[in-house]
């Protein structure tokens, strides 16, 4: 097996790519594999938090806007990753893996509420940490959230595993033209208005130079992939 050369990650997943081919609610085969992956990362002496998206169950401003008041969409969009975060740990867990879900506001039923101290010692104690209900305030879209939390814990590297391969030129999907980037800077990906992240996450990324992977979720194995070194996807940095 070949040295991680990562110690501490914060692994994003989309919502969507939980869902698989059904678009929305759960793929429990995609989250089994996406699970097996994690625990593989956790027997290498990996640190691992996780982020979840809620949008396989909700997208506050797509979903809500024009219905429902902006503050009370996003917070519905909190929930759903929150769901996302319970569900994945329950299949971790029967995986043998010790997961937390720890989330932004008070949820004591669902979830530890977040501090930076306990989600270290869980981390340092060998489990799992699931950040859900984003940065706990609207406005602020889960790839923020995730920024923040990488920040907050000092991961090494945040790896972004979405419906897409990588960072490109154009949207490949309206334009065949998109060439994809196997490297690309901060300023770049600013400059050109690239949908990598939010421009609030990207600019937070850049600041406290942490740098973000994107690849494809559909092999999860590109997670052990990119863990180990190899060219898989796009490297932001």
């Amino acid at each position: 097996m070949a040295k991680a050369k990562y110690r501490r990650i914060l692994l994003k997943i989309s919502g969507e790519a939980l869902a698989g081919e059904k678009k929305t609610g759960f793929d429990f085969n995609v989250m089994g594999e996406v699970c097996d992956v994690i625990k593989r990362c956790v027997d290498m002496g990996i640190e691992v938090g996780v982020v979840i998206g809620g949008g396989n169950f909700w997208r506050g401003v797509k979903n809500g806007e024009g219905y429902i008041e902006r503050s009370r969409a996003d917070r519905m969009g909190m929930l759903a990753t929150v769901m996302n975060c319970l569900a994945v740990s329950d299949v971790l867990e029967q995986k043998g893996v010790e997961a937390r879900v720890m989330t932004a506001l008070e949820m004591p039923a669902m979830g530890e509420r977040y501090t930076h101290e306990r989600a270290m010692k869980h981390l340092k104690n060998g489990k799992v940490v699931l950040f859900g209900g984003g940065t706990g305030h609207p406005y602020f879209s889960t790839d923020t959230g995730t920024v923040l939390r990488a920040a907050e814990i000092n991961a090494d590297v945040i790896l972004l595993a979405k419906n897409i391969d990588g960072v490109y030129s154009a949207d490949p999907a309206k334009d065949p033209t998109a060439v994809k980037y196997d490297e690309i800077s901060y300023d770049e990906v600013l400059a050109k208005r690239l949908g990598v992240m939010d421009l609030t996450a990207t600019s937070l990324a850049m600041d406290n130079n942490i740098p973000v992977y994107v690849f494809a979720l559909r092999d999860p194995n590109n997670i052990i992939r990119v863990i180990e070194g190899e060219n898989v996807g796009t490297l932001v940095h």
